[in-house]
């Protein structure tokens, strides 16, 4: 028997999820997080983007 979970969805993408995810390039997605358009956390040795801020510049609300 299955166990009824709810799936809360991606919360942060990599910078390698966040190119795959949107179809835009790293060089391109750094340049947004350069012009403060994208969100980026340092967390340990990795740079975070928050899903809300990836769709946030998707949806041209950024």
């Amino acid at each position: 028997m299955q166990s009824a979970t709810t799936d809360p969805g991606k919360l942060a993408y990599s910078v390698r999820e966040a190119c795959r995810a949107s179809s835009l390039g790293r060089t391109t997605i750094y340049a947004h997080i350069a012009a403060g358009r994208l969100l980026a956390r340092r967390i340990g040795g990795r740079t975070i983007i928050p899903a809300e801020s990836l769709h946030s510049l998707i949806a041209g609300e950024a």
